[in-house]
C-alpha cells in the first residue's frame, strides 16, 4: 500500500490575531500563513490593518490575543530580537540607512565582525556580503556610501541587511517599490524571485495590484481589520479588478478619469529657470483648469524644478509669473503668500508635523501660527476641518489623534487636506497617489478633477504611467533637467512618453 504524500506545512502561522488601540480595533480575528519558498502578498486599503499586522509579524506590537506558530512552535507575542533569532526580517518603507556609511558598514552596523585583537574585520565582511550577493544575483556596488547610491540600491542594501543580520527564513518587504521607476521596479520583482527560489517565505505588501498579480503565489486581502480573502495565484490568472473590489467591498475602476472641463488662460508661468549655472533654461506654463503632467525617470529634474517653483530650493535665475505679475519667490512662504500650493513626494518628513493632530496639521499653513499662541485656535476651527476630514474619508479616531498614528494612507490624505482648506490657485502634485490604494487614488482624483473645475491650475509630477495618461491635459517630458518635448492628446502614451525621457530618437 503507498505511502500518502504528506501535506506541506506552513512555517509561520498567525491564529485569531486580535490587536486592539485605545478605541480602535486593529485587527479582528486574522489568520495569516506563510510557506518557505512562497511570495504571499497582503493588499488592502489604507488603514486596513496590512502595517499593524507586520508589526505582530516582526514583533514590533504584541497582539491582544491569538497565538503566532513558528516552524511548529507557539508564541503568544514575539519581540523583534524574537524575530530576529526565529528568522523572520522587515525591509520597511522608510529609509533607516546611515547615509555616509558604505552598503557594507550600513549592513553590519550593531554586528561587526570582529578579527584580531578585538577589531572590525571589514575585509570579512565585504566577502560575506558579495558572498550573498552572488547567491541571490543582487548588483550594487558594496563599497559605494549609501548617499550616493540611486534609491533602487538603496533598497537593495536593505534587503541585504535584512537577509544577512539572522539567517532569513521569512522576509516581509514593505511596498518595496514605492519609489521606483518602472525599470528599478522589475529588478526588485526578479530579486524577490530569486529570494522566493531559495526557499524563504516573502510577504510582500504593495499596492500596484499588477505588480502583485504578476509576482505572488497566494494573495491575502485585508479589509476593515479582517482577512476576507486569499486567492491561489500560481497560474497567475487573477484579475486585478476582482482584487481591487475585494479591497474596498464593491466594484471599483482601477483608472480614473480626468472629468473634461473647460481650461482657460494661462495662470502660472516659469521662463527660462535655470537650477543652476550649468543647467539648461526651463521654460513651460499651465493653464487655468488644466492638469500639467510632468515625466521623466527618476533624476530628471522633475522634482528639482517644483521645487525651485516653490521656493523650497533657490533657483540661479529665471521668472515665474502668476496671472501676468512677476513673484518674488525665495521661499516656500512666499509661495504660499503668492497662491501656491505645493504637495511634496516625502510626505512624512517635507509635509507633515507627525507629533501634531490631524486638526493642527490641517490649519498650520492657512493660520500660520500666530504669535498670541496655536492651540488655543483648535476647538474654533475644528467645525470647518471636520467637513474636509470627513470628504477625504480620513480615518482617525478624532481630530485630535497625532498624524503619526495614522497609516501611511490617511497621513497623505491630512496633506492634501491642508492644502484644500488653504485654498490656493495653482497646486503642485509631487507623486500624488505614490503608495496608496486603489480607492483611496480614486478620492485623489476626484479631489484634483473638482480644484481644475474651480478654476485652479495643476502641475503633477508622476511615475505612475496610467495615472499620467489619464489625468493629464498635457504632458512635458523632462530630461537631464530640460523640457525634452510636449505631449498631446493622443501623443500622450506609454510608449511615447518612455522614448522621450529615455532621450531615444
Amino acid at each position: 500500500m503507498e505511502k500518502a504524500t504528506a501535506m506541506p506545512v506552513p512555517f509561520l502561522v498567525l491564529r485569531s490575531i486580535v490587536k486592539e488601540f485605545p478605541g480602535v480595533r486593529a485587527l479582528s480575528n486574522i489568520t495569516f500563513d506563510v510557506f518557505q519558498g512562497e511570495v504571499h502578498c497582503v493588499v488592502g486599503e489604507n488603514g486596513a490593518g496590512k502595517s499593524t499586522l507586520m508589526k505582530v509579524l516582526s514583533g514590533a506590537y504584541a497582539p491582544t490575543s491569538g497565538c503566532i506558530s513558528i516552524d511548529g512552535r507557539e508564541y503568544s507575542e514575539l519581540t523583534p530580537a524574537m524575530a530576529r533569532e526565529l528568522g523572520i526580517s522587515i525591509v520597511y518603507q522608510e529609509n533607516d540607512l546611515v547615509p555616509t556609511m558604505n552598503a557594507v558598514e550600513n549592513i553590519f552596523v550593531g554586528n561587526e565582525i570582529a578579527g584580531r585583537g578585538g577589531f572590525v574585520d571589514f575585509k570579512a565582511m565585504l566577502k560575506r556580503v558579495r558572498a550573498v550577493m552572488e547567491h541571490y544575483s543582487i548588483r550594487i556596488d558594496p563599497l559605494q556610501t549609501v548617499e550616493h547610491m540611486s534609491v533602487a540600491d538603496q533598497q537593495f542594501v536593505k534587503i541585504l541587511k535584512a537577509l544577512m543580520v539572522s539567517e532569513a527564513r521569512v522576509l516581509i518587504l514593505d511596498e518595496p517599490t514605492s519609489m521606483f521607476n518602472v525599470e528599478d521596479a522589475e529588478k526588485v520583482l526578479t530579486i524577490t524571485k530569486n529570494i522566493a527560489d531559495r526557499k524563504i517565505g516573502v510577504v510582500y505588501i504593495s499596492h500596484y495590484l499588477k505588480e502583485v498579480v504578476r509576482i505572488a503565489d497566494r494573495i491575502t486581502v485585508i479589509r476593515d481589520g479582517v482577512a476576507v480573502s486569499t486567492f491561489d495565484n500560481r497560474n497567475k490568472d487573477i484579475p486585478v479588478g476582482r482584487i481591487a473590489q475585494e479591497m474596498v467591498g464593491r466594484p471599483v475602476e482601477v483608472f480614473y478619469k480626468k472629468e473634461s472641463n473647460p481650461i482657460g488662460g494661462v495662470m502660472l508661468e516659469v521662463k527660462d529657470l535655470r537650477l543652476d549655472s550649468d543647467s539648461a533654461p526651463v521654460s513651460f506654463f499651465v493653464r487655468s483648469g488644466e492638469i500639467l503632467g510632468l515625466s521623466g525617470m527618476v533624476g530628471s529634474g522633475r522634482t528639482e524644478i517644483a521645487r525651485a517653483i516653490s521656493g523650497a530650493d533657490p533657483r540661479f535665475s529665471g521668472d515665474i509669473f502668476l496671472n501676468g505679475k512677476k513673484l518674488e519667490i525665495r521661499t516656500p512662504a512666499d509661495s504660499i503668500r503668492a497662491g501656491i500650493a505645493h504637495i511634496t513626494e516625502d510626505r512624512q518628513r517635507l509635509g507633515l508635523n507627525l507629533n501634531s493632530s490631524v486638526l493642527e496639521n490641517t490649519l498650520i499653513v492657512a493660520l500660520q501660527q500666530p504669535k498670541g499662541g496655536f492651540f488655543y485656535n483648535f476647538k474654533r476651527y475644528a467645525g470647518k476641518v471636520r467637513p474636509i476630514v470627513e470628504k477625504l474619508d480620513i480615518r482617525t479616531p478624532s481630530l485630535m489623534q497625532e498624524v503619526r498614528n495614522l497609516s501611511g494612507g490617511n497621513q497623505q490624505k491630512v496633506v492634501l487636506g491642508k492644502w484644500l482648506y488653504t485654498k490656493q490657485s495653482v497646486y503642485i502634485f509631487d507623486e500624488p497617489t505614490r503608495g496608496i490604494d486603489v480607492n483611496a487614488k480614486a478620492e485623489f482624483y476626484r479631489q484634483m478633477t473638482a480644484l481644475t473645475r474651480e478654476g485652479n491650475a495643476i502641475i503633477m509630477i508622476s511615475s505612475d504611467m496610467p495615472e499620467l495618461i489619464s489625468m493629464s491635459d498635457r504632458v512635458l517630458v523632462i530630461r537631464k533637467g530640460s523640457v525634452r518635448c510636449e505631449l498631446t492628446g493622443e501623443e500622450i502614451n506609454e510608449q511615447r512618453i518612455i522614448k522621450e525621457a529615455l532621450g531615444v530618437n
